[in-house]
């Protein structure tokens, strides 16, 4: 693999662009690659990765079709999953967003419920009322880190909501969030060791709180819609593995980073805060474009079941593809101006952070109330948070987010 320099993308061969390359998202300099990409290889093959031989798919449409047609491209575990990285060994963990049909529909309708709009309406209550005492905790003209004492505190409290999990220890949630979606831990055979064991003290621990629904009526949390259903409620314990982690990833990591993105959105762009101030109407419509514009995973991955084409590129069954959304969200053709943040963007709900088709996100309408009501109550209170240094970023190409935002909370 030839590692890009923060510059890269414009003065290298094709063949030695690697948009797996953690680096790009360490120094957050992989916008150039992906638009040479979109320009002149928008379906790219490099063979050298780290993660083995892959596809890149960097155009919206291209990213559409793929994910519409799951009967050619799979997204069981079975044939590598849903990520970059390829696992056939016993590390490799089924889950229902890396299974086909029927057995993905089957096991998704057990964890639907939770996101219903009956539920949605009801944990709004909760999520305002932690969201306003969390606000309210802040120091106001004091630097703190906002990824710890915000991002990473709002959205393990709603898991720990979501899960029924003991409070004074939902910080294990944010733990195992961080390992299990480390693609860069997972290819080191040292730290994929620390990795694994801490994914065994996961399931053992969400197994005692299965038992104990389990021999209870059912109550509400996802641990006991899953174990009360006939779909969930014995599977093999790698099986068990797998959905835990795909429910601590999904409900905390990509809602997490979106919040540490409104940060750095509005910081760029802070005339979009005022418009904001002036016209709350917006707010619907600026949650979706910060899910475009930060784009909390960066990617999806599927696998060929028979020989195929990708807009006019042949590929061979087997062969893995890769679906970069935070491409596809940089799309000028899709996105005009798209680095851009605007929170009037007409199509900013056309964003593909959530999937596309039988995968689109379960959680999608959760992770939009929490954005909504971070900002309508940071607007409440007149507060506004400055980035007063270098954000530090997750160094791996399949969460796409931060580590360390140094704020100070102002009041206009």
């Amino acid at each position: 693999m030839a590692t890009l320099s923060p510059a890269a993308g414009l003065d290298v061969p094709l063949s030695a662009i690697d948009v797996s390359d953690a680096t790009l998202y360490a120094t957050d300099s992989w916008r150039p690659v992906f638009a040479r990409l979109r320009a002149e290889a928008p379906v790219h093959f490099q063979p050298n990765s780290p993660f083995g031989p892959y596809w890149s798919v960097s155009r919206h449409a291209d990213i559409m079709a793929v994910e519409a047609r799951p009967d050619i491209f799979s997204s069981s575990h079975e044939f590598g999953g849903i990520t970059i990285l390829d696992l056939f060994d016993e590390f490799n963990l089924p889950q229902f967003i890396a299974m086909d049909r029927p057995k993905h529909s089957e096991q998704r309708r057990v964890v639907a419920p939770a996101f219903g709009p009956s539920e949605i309406a009801r944990m709004a209550v909760e999520v305002r009322r932690r969201t306003q005492e969390l606000l309210d905790s802040l120091p106001v003209g004091s630097e703190f880190y906002w990824v710890d004492q915000v991002s990473i505190e709002l959205t393990t409290q709603m898991l720990a909501i979501l899960f029924d999990y003991p409070w004074e220890k939902r910080r294990d949630l944010t733990l195992w969030s961080d390992w299990g979606g480390d693609i860069e831990a997972a290819i080191n055979p040292a730290t994929n060791l620390i990795r694994h064991q801490h994914m065994l003290d996961m399931t053992h621990a969400l197994d005692a709180l299965m038992a104990e629904r389990k021999a209870k009526p059912p109550n509400g949390d996802l641990i006991s819609a899953m174990a009360h259903s006939e779909a969930m409620g014995d599977m093999p314990f790698k099986e068990r593995t797998g959905n835990y982690i795909l429910l601590i990833v999904g409900g905390n990591d990509t809602t997490r980073n979106s919040m540490s993105g409104l940060v750095q959105a509005f910081n760029r762009f802070d005339s979009e805060w005022a418009r904001l101030e002036a016209d709350a109407s917006l707010i619907p419509n600026a949650v979706s474009e910060l899910i475009r514009w930060q784009t909390p995973l960066a990617h999806m991955r599927r696998t060929a079941l028979a020989d195929a084409e990708i807009a006019g590129v042949p590929v061979k069954q087997g062969d893995k593809i890769v679906l970069w959304y935070i491409s596809g969200n940089r799309d000028e053709e899709v996105f005009p101006d798209a680095e851009r943040f605007d929170v009037g963007r007409a199509n900013a709900r056309r964003h593909l952070s959530f999937g596309f088709g039988v995968h689109r996100c379960v959680g999608a309408r959760l992770a939009e109330l929490q954005l909504s009501v971070l900002i309508e109550e940071l607007l409440a209170r007149r507060l506004f948070p400055r980035q007063t240094g270098p954000a530090e970023y997750v160094p791996q190409a399949f969460v796409h987010g931060f580590r360390k935002l140094p704020v100070v909370l102002e009041r206009h």
